[in-house]
């Protein structure tokens, strides 16, 4: 039996469970997240979506319209987690944390700033907030929320 979700569904605004629901990496194994992961996802939505806001002030940014926040990797199964090399306590086996792609260190740098910026004026805590670079040079930023024992671990991670 093929099992399949509805990856129209919307998180958030902008952000839909497809979304949150991809990886980088090609795998045979399907991706289908619990109810609670779900619901985790929203709240990282919301997150993405005031991330969003901060990087698009205005209706259209000088630079020829909207940014888009665009997700390299969000929510994976146990299976999809072991094919793409995750460590076992990783916040993406719950719905928690999104890989999110960026044109350059610049917008590395800022989007890590927006988000640390939200955290103290909202006073909630995240638990990840990772810049990540693999072996090719390729940069990305990790950003993980839980619904209560949030760390604040703030990494630079060279692979």
């Amino acid at each position: 039996m093929n099992v399949e979700i509805n990856k129209q569904v919307k998180l958030s605004e902008h952000f839909k469970l497809a979304e949150l629901c991809k990886t980088s990496v090609k795998t045979k194994y399907v991706n289908i997240p619990s109810h609670v992961a779900i619901e985790n996802m929203k709240r990282l939505c919301g997150w993405l979506e005031k991330l969003r806001a901060r990087v698009n002030p205005l209706p259209t940014s000088p630079r020829g319209g909207e940014v888009p926040i665009i997700i390299n990797s969000g929510y994976r199964s146990p299976a999809v987690n072991k094919a793409v090399g995750g460590v076992t306590t990783s916040n993406h086996l719950t719905g928690c944390a999104v890989d999110i792609r960026v044109l350059g260190m610049e917008q590395l740098l800022r989007y890590a700033v927006i988000l640390l910026d939200i955290s103290d004026e909202s006073q909630e805590d995240f638990d990840e907030l990772l810049i990540e670079r693999n072996s090719k040079g390729t940069y990305w930023l990790h950003f993980a929320v839980r619904p209560e024992g949030n760390r604040r671990k703030i990494r630079l991670i060279e692979g």
